[in-house]
């Protein structure tokens, strides 16, 4: 798989994590760089091993779906893209609570945002995709967005008072984003 697709993937499974982080950031719950580094890790941690799960069990059955691992992989993506599209249109609740990036809240939050990546990990075991690759850059690219996510959460709240909104938009372009690569994947394999 280019590396671009990788990127595309990375991006767009990134953006729900990115989400949450700015989510943290304008709230004002999460505040500081030590929350911000406890978000990137955990997030860019679960969204790199949860593809590795993904692609170990599609290892199992990849070869009995061979003929139909195309669209398999472009209805996981689909369904993924859609998902987050569908979040992002949902009415905003200002969540309540303590600090998003400590015990138990950032391990479902990260075991939340990692879901996806489960799919993606076998969709990638479908295409025969060494896992390596886009382990490592899904891994960093979530640590990277979600420690800038917060960042700049942090940032608008500073300035605006409030980012209620923002999270939504992004989810929905990440979910389009997955969407297209799973477009661009089945139309490749349609054209072979």
């Amino acid at each position: 798989m280019p590396t671009w697709k990788v990127i595309l993937i990375a991006v767009g499974l990134a953006m729900d994590a990115f989400a949450v982080s700015v989510g943290a950031g304008t709230s004002g719950r999460a505040p500081g760089r030590r929350a911000a580094f406890r978000l990137a890790f955990h997030f860019g941690l679960f969204q790199a091993l949860m593809p590795v799960l993904g692609w170990w069990l599609g290892t199992r059955v990849a070869a009995g779906l061979a003929p139909v691992d195309h669209w398999l992989a472009f209805g996981l993506l689909a369904f993924i893209g859609a998902r987050m599209v569908r979040g992002g249109l949902a009415p905003v609740d200002a969540p309540r609570g303590g600090d998003p990036s400590r015990g138990a809240s950032l391990l479902m939050l990260s075991l939340a945002t990692s879901i996806d990546a489960f799919a993606v990990g076998l969709s990638l075991a479908m295409l025969q995709v060494r896992i390596w690759e886009p382990v490592a850059v899904i891994g960093v690219v979530t640590a990277l967005m979600t420690w800038f996510g917060h960042r700049a959460g942090s940032r608008l709240r500073g300035a605006l008072g409030s980012g209620h909104g923002v999270g939504g938009r992004l989810e929905i372009a990440g979910g389009i984003l997955l969407i297209l690569v799973g477009l661009n994947i089945l139309v490749g394999h349609l054209r072979a």
